[in-house]
């Protein structure tokens, strides 16, 4: 019996080194409540942009896909403890480079544009965030939420700062858009695109030029359960993606879907 153990043991070995062949592979999901990157629709489904294109990108390796249900916070932790796989969205840092591989940006960056209603284009046609010194645009912005190195800068500027309307929900800073209570409103751009849309906002609160930042996110992947020969895999499908143009189709059936 232990003869046949040791044989079956080294078919197994055998078959996991050959050309496509593989032990079966399973990987773990982050999603959490982030439209358009990652949602859970009326009928329980989770999707999003995020969701769909990196399971896709996993079952094109031949991965099943556990989606993980977790806060920010959480999933960096998992993932530098192994128990999460992939992390998409993540921004590249030495401390991150610790415990996780990155594949590189991917796609168009993900940027931080201004968005304004149509009447306040029309009013302050700028293409610079500090080209808004000295006017007396008024802008919408979260509670503690960086939106990047120009925008720190203007906020120095003390008048500005002064006319600066802050609040926890970036929905009802559309809505103070909308009733042109203020002018614009800093956010990415693909989830302001998303968010007017469902607004119903769409027509009259547009991005501008103003690009505030375009830092590239990328995809993190835990090293304590994967290894590079499948982070280049990875890279590689990612890329496929991009050029054959699933990426931009899955991007756009969210960022111009009709409003819920």
């Amino acid at each position: 019996m232990a003869a046949r153990c040791r044989v079956f043991h080294g078919v197994l070995v055998g078959l996991a080194l050959l050309p496509g062949l593989a032990l079966a592979c399973e990987k773990t999901l982050r999603w959490d409540d982030d439209p358009p990157f990652s949602l859970q629709r009326a009928d329980g489904e989770v999707a999003g942009i995020y969701v769909e294109s990196n399971r896709l990108v996993l079952e094109r390796l031949g991965c099943t896909v556990r989606l993980v249900k977790l806060p920010w916070g959480r999933a960096l932790k998992e993932l530098e403890l192994g128990r999460l796989d992939v992390l998409p969205g993540a921004f590249r840092r030495p401390d991150r480079e610790a415990y996780a591989y990155f594949t590189g940006p991917f796609g168009p960056p993900s940027r931080n544009l201004l968005f304004m209603h149509q009447e306040a284009q029309a009013r302050y046609p700028v293409t610079r965030l500090d080209a808004l010194r000295g006017s007396d645009f008024r802008l919408g912005s979260q509670t503690n939420v960086s939106y990047g190195e120009a925008y720190q800068t203007l906020m120095q500027d003390a008048a500005f700062a002064a006319r600066v309307h802050f609040t926890a929900n970036r929905g009802g800073l559309w809505r103070m858009v909308a009733h042109r209570r203020i002018d614009g409103v800093i956010a990415d751009e693909l989830t302001g695109r998303y968010e007017i849309n469902q607004l119903g906002l769409g027509e009259a609160t547009r991005p501008t030029a103003v690009v505030v930042a375009d830092e590239a996110a990328e995809v993190a992947l835990s090293k304590r359960s994967n290894d590079q020969a499948f982070v280049a895999r990875y890279r590689k499908a990612l890329a496929a993606l991009v050029e054959d143009g699933t990426f931009a189709r899955i991007v756009e059936q969210y960022v111009e879907a009709p409003p819920r």
